[in-house]
């Protein structure tokens, strides 16, 4: 087989216009033109680095021009590959929390590098961490008066059948522990509470080009596997569930992280093969749950979802 080549292109247009590109990753800073332009030339599938756009509308927009054009658009929502999320959604599929009643979702980063440069004091939509019904109570923690949140905490309510739920979504810069908090999820029947984060970033930033088919590539250590307590008949392998108790009670292997599913299911989709799993709709509701906790903080207020 030929080596592959990398191929450098002086113009955008130069590079939209080569028909041999199928698939174009977007990670400039501005995503909406270069995502437009590719779903203009026809390309098979665009991917955006998060966050999509700046606002729901725009999403909304992007959207309807991919269905009209019949081309695959999609957000790079890695942690939906990670470790942890792999296992909840494990856990949650086989029903062993039964139906969902609370979920407590953090995303804590102590001291991020980038923090530092971030000196701009006034809000623009895309600026900021956070980036049924809405409550949202953003705030600066980073020592200096700012309308952009670096810390947030948003709790949605829901309608139907999911009137019981609630969920907290969470991100904060100060926080001290050795693994941070991660997942504290309670069902009818079992709770999964997980601390530690997957280990994919820091392996490939260590790895100075270690292959992500390593074996050893985003599996977790023993020591930050999740807590699973539930009444199913339901068990890890090589454990049991407790016939006397009627529960298991005990540590969750986590499944193995693994980002390359991602572009895994992207190229699946554009051969027609699978239907991509991260949809732009999702993107776009997240957009416009940071809409409308920004609204939320700034009235003092719970918001109905519009």
């Amino acid at each position: 087989m030929a080596p592959i080549k990398a191929k450098h292109y002086r113009t955008a247009d130069e590079f939209y216009a080569d028909e041999l590109i199928e698939l174009v990753v977007v990670c400039t800073s501005s995503h909406e033109e270069f995502v437009e332009k590719a779903l203009l030339a026809g390309k098979h599938g665009v991917v955006v680095e998060k966050p999509f756009v700046t606002s729901s509308t725009e999403a909304d927009r992007l959207i309807a021009l991919a269905n009209e054009k019949g081309k695959i658009l999609t957000v790079f929502h890695n942690r939906r590959f990670d470790s942890d999320f792999r296992t909840l959604h494990h856990l949650i599929s086989h029903d062993a929390l039964g139906d969902i009643l609370e979920a407590d979702i953090h995303f804590d980063y102590p001291d991020p590098g980038w923090i530092s440069g971030w000196t701009q004091k006034e809000y623009i939509p895309g600026e900021g961490m956070t980036f049924g019904l809405v409550t949202g109570f953003l705030r600066s923690n980073r020592g200096v008066e700012s309308d952009i949140d670096d810390t947030f905490t948003i709790i949605l309510q829901y309608t139907g059948k999911q009137k019981n739920l609630l969920v907290t979504v969470k991100t904060a810069i100060v926080t001290h522990m050795k693994d941070q908090l991660r997942f504290f999820v309670r069902g009818n029947k079992g709770t999964y509470l997980k601390f530690g984060t997957c280990p994919q970033e820091s392996q490939a930033i260590a790895a100075a080009g270690q292959p992500a088919t390593s074996p050893e590539f985003g599996v977790e250590d023993e020591s930050i596997w999740g807590t699973l307590t539930t009444t199913a008949e339901f068990a890890p392998e090589n454990q049991r569930f407790d016939e006397e108790s009627r529960k298991f009670i005990g540590k969750y292997p986590s499944l193995r992280g693994w980002y390359r599913g991602y572009y895994e299911n992207v190229s699946a989709a554009i051969r027609g093969r699978e239907e991509v799993l991260v949809k732009p709709e999702t993107a776009r509701d997240g957009l416009r749950i940071i809409e409308l906790a920004r609204e939320s903080h700034e009235k003092g207020c719970t918001v109905a979802w519009s």
